[in-house]
Order: structure tokens, then sequence, then C-alpha cells
């Protein structure tokens, strides 16, 4: 009972600072500030499991934590942020998707988080082959300055797209 009356009087804190408006009324720099580090990796986690709740054991050995203890603070952390919900199993769910900081690089494709430039740089890249193509299957010499437009569009994408994909939190 004594257990019962702590949980429902505790204060919403995230890292020593108090939380007191819901999610909706944060700013994004506030809420950028929060979710940083270990907790972002944490909450990247459960962003790529959107259709299933996951456990702190399982955050803990997927995420190489030190201990569930580690693992479960982070989750609080997100809890008290309004991103994560606890099941009355004790597993958690994502809540809300938020697109702040490294997050907004990134759109979801099923379960998966790809960079938004992959799209750019699929869809430059394609077009040049199949412009390559046309243009040998037709016997013609393809314009220099479609070429060279193309070639130059499709590197610049898959460079950002690499760059982008080497800086996501795990």
């Amino acid at each position: 009972m004594v257990r019962l009356l702590k949980l429902s009087v505790r204060k919403s804190y995230c890292g020593g600072i108090p939380l007191p408006k819901p999610l909706k009324e944060f700013e994004p720099a506030v809420l950028e500030s929060m979710l940083k580090g270990k907790t972002l990796t944490v909450y990247w986690y459960l962003l790529q499991q959107p259709n299933r709740s996951v456990g702190v054991r399982e955050i803990q050995r997927a995420l190489k934590l030190s201990s569930p203890s580690v693992a479960l603070h982070h989750l609080e952390k997100l809890e008290d942020l309004g991103l994560v919900r606890k099941k009355a199993t004790g597993e958690y769910v994502v809540e809300e998707e938020v697109k702040v900081g490294i997050l907004r690089l990134f759109t979801r494709m099923g379960r998966f988080l790809v960079p938004r430039y992959l799209f750019y740089s699929v869809l430059f890249t394609s077009m040049l082959t199949t412009y390559t193509i046309l243009c040998v299957a037709s016997q013609t010499w393809p314009n220099f300055y479609a070429f060279v437009f193309g070639l130059i569009a499709s590197v610049a994408f898959w460079i950002e797209t690499i760059r982008v994909w080497r800086a996501k939190p795990f």
C-alpha cells in the first residue's frame, strides 16, 4: 500500500528538471535537450519496434547497458516525457513519435528508420541509370550537362545519406 502511494505521489522529473507541462506544450529545443545520449538510444530502439511492446531486460541486452536499472531509468525518463507508455505487464510501448534532433533526418519505412536522403539518392541514381540506358539503347550520345548534373546530384545525395546513417544513435 505504501509503495502504491509513493508511485502516485511521484513527481515527473527528467534528469533533475521538473516537468510541469504535458509533452504537447514542450518546445522542441527543450524536448531535444532532454532526449539525448542513452535516452535517445533507448527511444530509437523502441521506435524500431513499432508493433510490439518491449521489456526492460530486452532493452538492456539489446543495447548492452550495464544493468536493467539503467534501462529502467531511461524508460522512466521517456515515460515522464510522454513518449512511451508502460503497460500493465511491465513492458513499454511507444506512445508518441517525435522528430527532434537527429530523428528529424529519418523517416519510417515499415519497421525501419531510414535517412530521408535515401529517397532522393535512389531517385537521382535511377533517373541517371535510366537516362544512360535509353541513350545507349537508342545509340545516341547522352547530353553532357544532363549526365554531369545527374551524376553530381546522385553522388551528393549518396554522401549525405551515408553521413546521416553514420550519425544514427547506435
